[in-house]
């Protein structure tokens, strides 16, 4: 276990690129370790993509996004405008490549290992937030009341047994609901909902930019250095990179994380890997001062969108596209979720809205890039995580320290090299 950093000798420096969730993780998991580290975005931390994520911890879903059956639902990504997963037609033949993986990903076989590698790193969710989040103070952020997926009638619940069927074979605690225990858990829900299932032990955060600004404060606090500026590129040595370049200047670097997000796949190209990641653009209604209450996050399994309260109000999340990472946003795509809210929650006013869009870094198997570089001893990976980024953040940082210390990794990284495509 790591202690303070204060009782530990010098490590060396460190930077880190990339200040979401992930990457700010993994600078206070450094910063504990007694690294002197740097953390450099163009945004400040947590400002990105990770600020308009669901919230959702989801410690008990190892669902990747490629499952049975996907191959069927490519003509509807394609056609409707309103599907929960759509693609742009303007980018198909760029995205084709990719898709084609992703494709490959989706037989039984692949979508059980890959679920079990996610499961892997889920396993660990819970204890890594709990210790970083408690270095940070930031107990506060942080709501434990499951998640709740909703269905209409019998037949759309069993249509779901196959995927709760999953979790259960991964360890994971799943108690189906009736109607009269969903009308105690969420009263507001409209009564069409008659089936449920709940993870007690998936929790969220009632505002992801500000859990990620929490951690950022701990680790300044700490010694370490946050530095706003865009990174252009990598600077090379004989031992790997030895500076980033920035639209303010260039940086040294002692040792590497890369941890920007979608924006990783350039840099790791610089540094000689080539990694099939894209742009699944995510996007999220928050409905401001909203008068009616959820207890908790509630997901209609069917429709695949999430409610979830938070502290600016309620926030609707699951829309998700693939495009460019240039393409205009599209709003319509985050409107779109309120009528469906509104049908889940009839008392739901939404006469304040504001919409937003980001960029989740996906990789066909929906398994992230964690690992020390192959090519240069001083580099570390820390990208891809898809729709888990939140969720994956604390055992993220907590892993690259593991291996930044020359310790044995706390989970065996072989599922999410660089290298297994």
């Amino acid at each position: 276990m790591p202690t303070d950093a204060s009782n530990r000798a010098g490590r060396g420096a460190i930077t880190v690129l990339g200040a979401g969730i992930v990457g700010t993780c993994c600078a206070l998991a450094l910063q504990r370790e007694g690294f002197s580290v740097t953390l450099i975005d163009r945004d400040t931390p947590g400002a990105g993509t990770s600020s308009g994520n669901a919230g959702l911890i989801q410690t008990g879903t190892p669902m990747p996004m490629a499952t049975p059956g996907m191959l069927r639902k490519v003509p509807a990504m394609l056609l409707d405008p309103k599907g929960s997963l759509v693609i742009r037609w303007r980018y198909l033949p760029r995205l084709l490549p990719w898709l084609w993986r992703f494709l490959r990903q989706s037989s039984a076989r692949r979508t059980e290992a890959n679920a079990r590698a996610q499961m892997r790193l889920l396993d660990h969710v819970g204890d890594a937030y709990r210790e970083l989040v408690r270095a940070a103070g930031a107990e506060d952020m942080l709501r434990h009341k499951g998640l709740l997926f909703v269905y209409r009638g019998a037949a759309d619940a069993r249509d779901a047994e196959w995927e709760m069927d999953m979790f259960r074979r991964h360890g994971v605690r799943v108690d189906a609901v009736g109607a009269d225990e969903l009308r105690q858990m969420e009263p507001a829900l409209n009564r069409d909902y008659t089936h449920g299932f709940h993870l007690p032990d998936c929790f969220y955060t009632v505002d992801p930019k500000h859990l990620a600004e929490r951690l950022a404060e701990a680790f300044e606090k700490m010694g370490g250095v946050f530095r706003k500026a865009e990174a252009t590129g990598i600077e090379m040595g004989e031992a790997g990179p030895r500076a980033l370049r920035t639209t303010s200047g260039t940086v040294p670097v002692e040792r590497l994380v890369l941890a920007a997000g979608v924006f990783s796949k350039k840099f790791a190209q610089e540094l000689g890997v080539s990694v099939p990641l894209e742009s699944a653009r995510g996007y999220h209604l928050m409905l401001l001062d909203e008068t009616v209450r959820i207890n908790g996050p509630v997901l209609d399994g069917k429709r695949h969108f999430a409610v979830t309260p938070m502290s600016g109000g309620l926030r609707l999340a699951g829309m998700v596209e693939l495009a460019s990472l240039d393409a205009a946003p599209n709003y319509e795509r985050a409107e779109m979720m309120l009528p469906l809210a509104q049908d889940m929650l009839p008392a739901l006013k939404g006469a304040k809205t504001r919409p937003w869009m980001g960029h989740r870094p996906m990789i066909p198997d929906s398994l992230p890039v964690i690992e020390r570089s192959r090519r240069h001893a001083n580099t570390y990976f820390a990208f891809g995580h898809g729709q888990l980024g939140l969720t994956l953040g604390a055992i993220t940082g907590l892993l690259i320290a593991d291996l930044a210390c020359g310790r044995e990794p706390r989970v065996d990284l072989t599922p999410y090299r660089s290298d297994r495509f």
